[in-house]
């Protein structure tokens, strides 16, 4: 029994030991990267009153709506779209490759129409139903457009009465395509050619999707982070976290000797097993979020500093090692589990009404309390087990203890 528990606890050392000095930064470097941390593109937008359309604060509220969904559909990683002021809204756009076509998408109004040769509108983009970019047969990179219901009837009654004629769509007030009405289209289907490039295509379709915006907006401030700047954050986290976890082994060791080890080897664990599902989240690295990787490796350390301070009372009434440490962990678990739920609920009221930055701060937080839970009450209970079943350590000063303690359990 001595040497199977000897044998776990050898294996399971040397296995975290290698793995988190083996993987701990190519892991780390495998996850997404925000704004802050890989550079991008910072923009500032504003409303502005026009004949048609005034500012108000619903139709800004639309307005950020409408620049989520253009964004997201972009594919890019944990953008930041927030309200600033009564009139402003700030979108962050993190490791975009052209930000100039990104900024032209933002910013335009988005207004399509369907206009006969005298000039009339007869259909708007809110008789769009989808629209999206395609290859033709001829090879042509096209925006296949779907109408409503009540589009498709506007649609075949405009071709019906046009044709031979042509019929103009145009995008904000500029024509993109003018075709020859040859029969009436009925289906509900239409195409819009000319576009040079099938990335081109995809803007356009991405602006139709989203819809025009109720308020014209117009770019104030474009700024953008270099990866230079990038970089140097990534070198001062990194910094940071080293600092801040090479302390935490120290305290540990210096302070609970032996116990302070096994919790240490549990602590690296932890940061593996946190990466690890930040990557399969395919979640979005900030600087707030390495924030709340290091307040959550704390409250891990908390955690077992919690239990050792129970395990020394223990030992101090005179019990016996492993008495003591189950005592220990007993009275340990209801604090806790306490001070982890609230953490827990915190991070999921910030995730729901935060933006951008907080809640990639508030999903490291949870999750790592929830991961921290997992290693201080059953990861580090059990090497420690292991290690005492062992019998290779007698004295109890290696697990804490004082003299004093040690004098206690001989007498």
């Amino acid at each position: 029994m001595r040497r199977e528990s000897f044998v776990k606890l050898a294996v399971v050392v040397v296995a975290v030991i290698a793995i988190f000095i083996s993987f701990i930064k190519p892991l780390a470097y495998s996850i997404r990267q925000g704004l802050d941390l890989q550079g991008g593109t910072h923009v500032v937008l504003e409303g502005v009153d026009t004949p048609q359309a005034q500012v108000n604060d619903d139709a800004m509220n639309r307005v950020v709506k409408i620049m989520e969904t253009r964004v997201n559909a972009m594919g890019l990683t944990e953008p930041v779209i927030q309200r600033e002021g009564q009139r402003r809204i700030i979108v962050e756009l993190p490791g975009i490759k052209d930000p100039d076509q990104a900024i032209e998408v933002l910013g335009k109004t988005a207004m399509m129409e369907f206009k006969d040769e005298d000039g009339n509108t007869v259909l708007t983009g809110t008789d769009l139903k989808d629209a999206r970019e395609e290859t033709d047969q001829q090879g042509q990179n096209v925006v296949s457009l779907e109408f409503t219901d009540a589009g498709a009837q506007k649609f075949a009654e405009l071709t019906a009465e046009n044709v031979g004629r042509t019929i103009s769509i145009s995008l904000d007030g500029q024509v993109l395509t003018a075709p020859n009405v040859k029969e009436p289209i009925t289906g509900g289907k239409a195409v819009i050619t000319g576009s040079r490039s099938l990335d081109e295509a995809h803007n356009l379709a991405l602006l139709l999707r989203s819809g025009a915006l109720p308020v014209k907006v117009q770019i104030v401030e474009t700024r953008t982070v270099g990866p230079t700047l990038g970089q140097d954050s990534k070198d001062k986290s990194e910094f940071a976290f080293t600092i801040g976890v090479g302390a935490v082994v120290l305290f540990m060791l210096v302070f609970y000797r032996v116990s302070g080890l096994i919790a240490d080897i549990s602590l690296m664990a932890y940061v593996l097993i946190l990466l690890f599902a930040l990557k399969m989240l395919d979640a979005t690295l900030t600087l707030p979020g390495i924030a709340g990787i290091i307040l959550s490796v704390g409250m891990a350390v908390d955690a077992n500093v919690l239990i050792f301070e129970h395990f020394k009372e223990e030992m101090r009434l005179g019990k016996t090692i492993r008495a003591s440490m189950d005592s220990g962990f007993r009275r340990a678990f209801v604090t806790i589990l306490d001070s982890h739920l609230t953490t827990i609920l915190a991070s999921i009221v910030l995730f729901f009404f935060g933006t951008g930055p907080i809640k990639g701060f508030a999903i490291t937080l949870g999750l790592g309390a929830i991961l921290s839970l997992f290693t201080a009450t059953t990861m580090t209970q059990y090497l420690l087990k292991w290690l005492i079943a062992s019998n290779i350590i007698h004295d109890h000063r290696l697990f804490g203890a004082s003299l004093f303690v040690e004098k206690a359990v001989k007498e």
